[in-house]
């Protein structure tokens, strides 16, 4: 990591219009049940903040396990453009922890927190509050010598004395912090109160022109994005956001909403964001695709119902003048707005205009990958629309290939009866297996023969099987959700047959089970050279 003099040389305050984006996709939104994701898939949605141009990735929490670590790491190293941000408590061994993850970072940040209101240095830290500032105090001192750029949470700020905060963060800037982050840690706060808060600490915090105010804002009332906002008309100029609004209990404000928002009535706050915001759509999709958790069709913004009119009274309304109904434009979020047809006559370049206007700009390894995904299903298909082209940018995984491939998959059904299936897989050393299975249905006959091949015990929790595309020949995507050893894991697959679809969701699991094993066994102390 580079380091510089100044503790803000990282982003230099050129003017108070500019609220930089903090992405916490991959650290607080990760955190939540069913929102687990590997290595491999926080490195693409890694790729795909970093394209949105969100100023600072939180990429995860370094110290809580050696996968976090390997994670913050690889994210850092790969990444050039946005802040690669690191979690850590106010203890030294954290601090150390987040320091040595971010080392291969262009730009890094160690993000240190301490809880400060009543309730929790009571309850929680059995703390006074000399002793908080004082670990405060001591932990951001201490990430200023191992990083430049340094940020400090409160946590649960909004319940904490007003002046015991301004208090604290006084401390911190004198200690080296660059930025104060204000988080609604219970999302209990109201955006009057929000707005009263930030200005006061504004006025009331010595040293505060050095430092940039921050705010993280909970959902738990429905009032994440709302508050997020009131922060910013008060001074903030910094937001912490994930995408569709992920995260701990009932997630956090939504980056896209707080993104538009902030660019729909420019003339009401003043400020820019910087973000690409064409970008939003497809990072959202990328998220959906990767957890196996849909959008809601009414999502704000990204959800499939934001730009869509059914009401006689509002079609009329859009073909006489958009701005009747729409007070944004679809292109402005990333949503196509023609449904161009391609087809198996359909060439490369073709492809990539399309996928480019998707938002998908794949390399070309990637896109050789695509290509002969979209020859196959083109020979399947008459149309493949742009719905069926993300399908397939979405669908690519470089780490759900492997060890295992689907070689053989036959599965029949009889009304009334059961459902047989019969697989072969072949594994990467070239071996194969051979296995079939009878169950309630072509999809759990489908499982328990996969299961029976390669060794492993599925107990399926969720299924859930939603279309991708249009028409009676559109690509489907299952998504699976097992639990095996004490964890519960989640696969993806994408088929124009449901059956196939479920089979390689099974077989992504499989493989993932496989791939943890191999890595178990190998020295922890790797992650960590």
């Amino acid at each position: 990591m580079t380091q510089t003099n100044s503790p803000v040389a990282a982003f230099p305050v050129s003017s108070r219009d500019r609220v930089r984006v903090f992405d916490t996709t991959l650290r607080d939104g990760e955190q939540a049940p069913g929102f687990s994701m590997t290595r491999a898939q926080k490195l693409r949605i890694a790729h795909a903040l970093a394209e949105l141009g969100v100023d600072v990735i939180e990429a995860g929490f370094p110290q809580a396990s050696d996968g976090d670590f390997a994670s913050v790491q690889a994210i850092a190293r790969e990444l050039r453009g946005a802040s690669v941000c690191a979690l850590a408590r106010c203890q030294r061994g954290d601090i150390e922890t987040a320091a040595r993850a971010l080392e291969p970072a262009a730009r890094g940040r160690i993000h240190v927190f301490i809880a400060t209101s009543p309730l929790h240095r009571e309850h929680k830290l059995g703390m006074s509050r000399e002793q908080v500032i004082d670990a405060a105090v001591a932990a951001v001192r201490r990430a200023r010598e191992l990083c430049a750029d340094v940020e400090f949470s409160a946590e649960d700020a909004m319940r904490t004395e007003p002046d015991y905060l301004a208090e604290v963060f006084a401390a911190v800037i004198e200690a080296g912090a660059a930025t104060l982050n204000v988080p609604d840690t219970v999302g209990y706060t109201t955006p009057a109160e929000m707005h009263e808060r930030i200005s006061y600490l504004r006025g009331n915090v010595l040293g505060i022109e050095r430092a940039v105010l921050s705010v993280h804002c909970h959902d738990d009332l429905g009032m994440a994005v709302a508050n997020s906002l009131a922060a910013v008309s008060a001074g903030a100029r910094q937001v912490e956001c994930t995408l569709t609004g992920i995260g701990e209990r009932a997630g956090n404000a939504a980056l896209e909403e707080v993104a538009m928002a902030l660019k729909t009535r420019a003339e009401l706050f003043g400020v820019d964001t910087g973000l690409r915001t064409p970008k939003l759509y497809p990072a959202a999709r990328l998220l959906a695709q990767i957890t196996g958790h849909a959008i809601a069709r009414n999502k704000a913004v990204v959800g499939e119902n934001a730009f869509a009119h059914e009401s006689g009274i509002h079609q009329h309304g859009m073909l006489k003048h958009r701005g009747t109904y729409e007070i944004m434009r679809p292109e402005d979020v990333g949503f196509a707005r023609s449904q161009l047809v391609l087809g198996k006559h359909s060439g490369r370049h073709a492809l990539r205009e399309r996928l480019a206007a998707l938002g998908h700009t794949p390399d070309e390894a990637a896109l050789d990958q695509i290509f002969t995904r979209f020859k196959t299903l083109a020979d399947k298909k008459r149309e493949v629309f742009d719905s069926d082209l993300e399908a397939l940018a979405l669908g690519r995984d470089a780490e759900a290939l492997g060890p295992w491939r689907i070689v053989h998959l036959h599965a029949a059904s009889h009304l009334g009866g059961s459902a047989s299936a019969s697989v072969r897989l072949q594994h990467e050393d070239g071996g194969l297996a051979s296995e079939a299975a009878i169950g309630d249905g072509p999809v759990d006959a489908t499982l328990r023969a996969i299961g029976r091949a390669v060794g492993q015990d599925f107990e399926l929790v969720d299924f859930n099987i939603r279309a991708l595309s249009e028409g009676g020949d559109a690509q489907g995507q299952a998504t699976l959700g097992v639990r095996h050893a004490g964890r519960e894991l989640r696969g993806r697959g994408v088929s124009t047959d449901i059956v196939e679809a479920a089979a390689l969701a099974a077989l992504e699991i499989a493989n993932r089970i496989e791939r943890s094993k191999t890595d178990a066994a190998a020295p922890a102390a790797a992650n960590h050279a």
